[in-house]
């Protein structure tokens, strides 16, 4: 059975009319607190000091002008600006813990971050330093999450959340932004860190792959 084939029979389970079965998508009431799994949280944490330790290094393979240099075929981007994007999200997901909110769309955006690499080392850092200070139970914290996600005016969707699930993204989110970073860096013959910019389960899949 081919992927396509794999979606039209699993897909919303679809009726022989190819109505979706909205049956299964009926709410399931469940107690958020109790569904929090404090051995997946401690993974999570780890994955996420992970992430922002390969920020240390990246930062510390570059230089300020490599750093800062806007690439034509990239979008003209630089990579100090992707950074600051991905930092900015660990900084709002940072600053709920004294809230009850992780708000997106209200980003700090300190130009500091993506234009001095020795600035954003030292925010790196004392974030990464700060999730150690963590334990997994603090991840078990429910939250409202505002992230704008449509074109459309109008105020921002919340959610409800909890902190590993936001922190889930940030490190998700920083990894596809990693991969665009890792490609400006080759294109300036830049050395990167091992797996710099690839998802865990790509990582995974290669190794399992490779040992068949």
């Amino acid at each position: 059975m081919n992927t396509i084939e794999e979606f039209k029979a699993t897909a919303g389970q679809r009726d022989a009319a190819g109505t979706l079965n909205r049956a299964r998508l009926l709410p399931v009431e469940f107690d958020g607190m109790a569904e929090c799994d404090a051995g997946h949280a401690g993974r999570i944490l780890s994955a996420a000091v992970e992430i922002l330790t390969q920020g240390e290094d990246l930062l510390r393979a570059l230089t300020a002008e490599s750093f800062t240099r806007r690439v034509p075929v990239v979008f003209n981007a630089s990579i100090g600006g992707h950074y600051r994007h991905c930092l900015d999200h660990f900084t709002s997901l940072l600053l709920a813990l004294d809230a009850d909110e992780v708000d997106y769309d209200h980003r700090k955006r300190d130009p500091r971050i993506e234009t001095q690499p020795d600035f954003a080392l030292s925010l790196t850092v004392e974030m990464r330093r700060t999730l150690e200070q963590l334990t997994p139970d603090t991840l078990c914290t429910e939250v409202k999450a505002r992230c704008e996600v449509s074109y459309t005016h109008g105020n921002s969707p919340v959610t409800r959340s909890t902190l590993a699930r936001e922190l889930v993204y940030c490190i998700a989110h920083a990894i596809h932004h990693y991969a665009l970073i890792s490609v400006m860096a080759r294109l300036m013959e830049v050395k990167l860190p091992a797996h710099f910019g690839v998802a865990p389960s790509t990582v995974a899949h290669h190794k399992a792959t490779a040992a068949k």
